[in-house]
């Protein structure tokens, strides 16, 4: 019966332990907990299921200068534009990505750094595209802000899942998407968003809404109290 199968199909129901999380004064990093339910999962029927869950954002524009020795000087050499970046950028998965899809359905979805899609500014040489993309891959990674951990969502009894992210304190404000992938026999099933706001809060928020907003009054404001700091310190010194 039509009605029967599919209802037979697999499904997701996901959650996030935080749907907020703020950054204030003393802000170390928190853990995000991504987890859920897979209704009628095709593990019944003795098929393997997998979980992938990609966190990501906020976008934004990026030049990546690539460094060059030059008489024994590091200096910017060659540079290029991605028009949507995302800022930070984790992959968390049941088993290794190589293990669950192809390479193609892995582009599509983006599952994994090595499948980040990015967008250049201009036309671009593909092989130059793809080493400009290895080098901010590099270091976003080195600054906890790109990761990818294969073995990291557990399932339990093929019902329940559970996946535990790492939010570093260099995070980025903005929206982010936590996007639940189902998979089978290297096939996307079913698939669930949802959001998740990181925003600065207190004094770190009263500050970045002057810089944004008020951006005039907040560089008068810098200014200014640079100013006062130089007069002061030079008075010190005087009296010294």
């Amino acid at each position: 019966m039509p009605g029967l199968a599919a209802a037979q199909e697999p499904t997701l129901v996901p959650e996030v332990s935080q749907r907020e999380i703020n950054i204030q004064y003393g802000f170390t990093g928190a853990e995000l907990l991504l987890f859920g339910a897979l209704v009628a999962p095709g593990s019944s029927s003795g098929k393997q299921t997998d979980i992938v869950v990609v966190l990501k954002g906020p976008v934004q524009p990026i030049i990546v200068r690539e460094k060059q020795q030059i008489a024994g000087i590091w200096v910017n050499a060659e540079s290029t534009e991605f028009r949507s970046a995302p800022g930070y950028f984790a992959v968390a998965s049941s088993r290794p990505i190589a293990d669950i899809v192809d390479d193609k359905t892995a582009a599509i979805y983006e599952l994994g750094l090595d499948y980040l899609q990015l967008s250049p500014a201009g036309s671009i040489d593909p092989e130059e595209q793809r080493r400009f993309t290895a080098g901010l891959v590099d270091l976003k990674s080195r600054g906890g802000l790109y990761g990818e951990s294969g073995n990291s969502v557990t399932i339990s009894e093929s019902v329940l899942y559970q996946a535990r992210i790492q939010i570093p304190s260099s995070v980025p404000v903005g929206t982010y998407t936590a996007e639940t992938f189902l998979i089978q026999d290297a096939r996307v099933l079913a698939a669930a968003v949802r959001e998740v706001e990181i925003r600065k809060f207190g004094f770190e928020g009263f500050l970045a809404w002057m810089a944004e907003d008020m951006s005039f009054i907040y560089g008068l404001a810098a200014v200014t109290i640079s100013l006062l700091f130089g007069w002061a310190a030079g008075n010190f010194f005087r009296r010294d």
